[in-house]
């Protein structure tokens, strides 16, 4: 007779059946964790791997970076170079009392030209050095209208030579801003340059101050020129952005100008705005920036008078044998005695030998470069206190902070960028002789 299951019989076939399903289950779970782990792995081996890629794509850009401004150095410094001989060549046929008529005006357009040329590649430079933040800012209490006057006289030969017509309306000429002097300068210098460039011969040009609220104070550069459309206003202050231009490109440029007046103006803590009715009706750029709390500063001290300067002895060192010789004449002009020397071997044993009130020492030199060259004769002059230390001035196509600051720091008094004006020469030869034993700076 066949057995019957019993009631504790069904309850342990489904607790059984039960226990597989749950085993399955857990079975599933475990499947789906190492999947799951799995796949957490290989998206954490990813990350990682990405993250190597990204270290090494910013090592290769900063690597990049860094080249590239080197290389924007070294070219400035090749290109600037012959840019002093030209200069002043062009300086001493404007002198000469036998230069008169079209001689004297060809002389005039090189000189403008190579001011030209000198103004590009500062431009050319600041733009990479804003780009990776390596410009720093002398700020101080300024007379924005002393800015303004630096800025008018060193375009108005071009605005003169095309016959435009400047007119400049200071409501506020005793405004007082933070900033630096130098930088603010080549900001209006540029936005006038660009008013210059972008308007007819005989056009006008209009420059307006005005105070704003009482916490600031906005600069409006105004032209009647070949104005701008809209899509060319959005990207004026663009890098390499130009507005349109015929094929004969009369004015040059590079696009960076404006580029260049937008990221100094934020280092200020100011803004500028682009603005015209449209193509052929004028365009006005605004910089607006905070005024200072601090009292209008003093004016400086005159300048000394042309022709006062005492005669000394001067030492040129200088590889670039055009530029020695038109330096040589440009000082023997000016009542001084000059050596010349074309390498830095050359130049040390003869500002060794002593008998030099100054000298005038380029930086990239065969042999020794000036940096050595002036630290071996600061040596030396701290040997003999008894001896008068000459005044040294660097005259270098190298123009960034970093170049001037270990130029000064090896021995130098001044230190000038080529292509240097004939006249800043002059006067920073005619500052005081250091006395013997000075500090080097």
């Amino acid at each position: 007779m066949a057995s019957v299951p019993t009631h504790d019989d069904g309850d342990l076939a489904r607790r059984l059946a039960g226990l597989e399903a749950e085993n399955a289950r857990l079975r599933r779970e475990v499947d789906e964790q190492r999947e799951l782990a799995e796949h957490l792995r290989e998206a954490n081996e990813h990350l990682v791997l990405a993250a190597v890629h990204a270290q090494t794509s910013r090592d290769d850009a900063e690597e990049t970076n860094r080249r590239q401004n080197e290389f924007l150095a070294m070219l400035a410094h090749e290109l600037r170079n012959p840019l002093v001989p030209i200069s002043v060549s062009a300086s001493l046929l404007e002198r000469n009392p036998a230069v008169a008529g079209t001689l004297r005006q060809l002389t005039g357009v090189i000189g403008r030209q190579v001011g030209h040329m000198a103004r590009l590649l500062d431009d050319l430079l600041d733009a990479a050095r804003l780009s990776s933040g390596k410009i720093t800012l002398a700020i101080q209490p300024l007379r924005l209208s002393e800015v303004l006057d630096q800025a008018v006289e060193t375009v108005l030969p071009r605005l003169r030579e095309r016959g435009q017509q400047l007119d400049v309306a200071q409501a506020a000429p005793d405004v007082v801003v933070d900033g630096d002097a130098v930088r603010l300068t080549q900001v209006f210098t540029n936005l006038l340059s660009n008013a210059s460039k972008y308007t007819q011969d005989g056009g006008r040009v209009h420059v307006a101050v005005e105070c704003i609220d009482g916490a600031g104070v906005s600069v409006r550069v105004s032209d009647n020129g070949s104005g701008m459309a809209e899509e060319t206003m959005l990207r004026a202050f663009d890098l390499f952005t130009q507005g349109p231009r015929s094929l004969a490109r009369s004015e040059g440029g590079l696009g960076v100008g404006l580029n260049v007046v937008r990221n100094l103006v934020g280092m200020h803590g100011g803004g500028v705005s682009a603005a015209s009715p449209g193509p052929g009706q004028g365009s006005t750029f605004t910089v607006s920036l905070p005024r200072s709390s601090a009292a209008a500063p003093h004016g400086g001290a005159p300048a000394p008078a042309p022709g006062t300067y005492a005669a000394r002895r001067i030492l040129v060192v200088e590889d670039n044998a055009d530029a020695c010789d038109v330096l040589r004449m440009l000082l023997e002009l000016e009542g001084h005695q000059v050596a010349i020397a074309l390498d830095g071997h050359a130049g040390l044993a003869l500002a060794l030998a002593g008998g030099f009130d100054a000298i005038v020492c380029d930086i990239g030199l065969p042999g020794i470069d000036g940096y050595e060259l002036m630290e071996r004769l600061r040596a030396a002059c701290l040997q003999r206190p008894q001896e008068r230390r000459p005044l040294a001035v660097a005259l270098s196509g190298y123009g960034q902070p970093s170049d001037r600051e270990r130029a000064l720091a090896a021995g130098f008094d001044r230190y000038l960028v080529k292509p240097v004006a004939p006249g800043a020469l002059v006067e920073a030869l005619a500052a005081s002789v250091p006395a013997a034993g000075a500090a080097v700076l």
